[in-house]
């Protein structure tokens, strides 16, 4: 058995009031890994082509409210 399958089973076996207070710890890790991703991402220019795409349609006054 994996340590992932384990953990399922484990998982399964909480109480109701263990499961929502882990569901929340992994929910804002999740979101904490992403912020650390996006940043990362910014860091290093991979999203530089949204800023250029941004700037070209501003240029051509195609911007348009979300």
């Amino acid at each position: 058995m994996t340590t992932v399958e384990q953990l399922q089973i484990e998982i399964e076996a909480l109480p109701e009031q263990d499961f929502l207070r882990l569901r929340h710890w992994f929910a804002e890790k999740d979101w904490e890994r992403w912020d650390e991703q996006l940043e990362n991402d910014v860091a290093t220019g991979k999203l530089d082509f949204l800023l250029d795409e941004a700037a070209t349609s501003k240029a051509k006054n195609t911007l348009r409210d979300l």
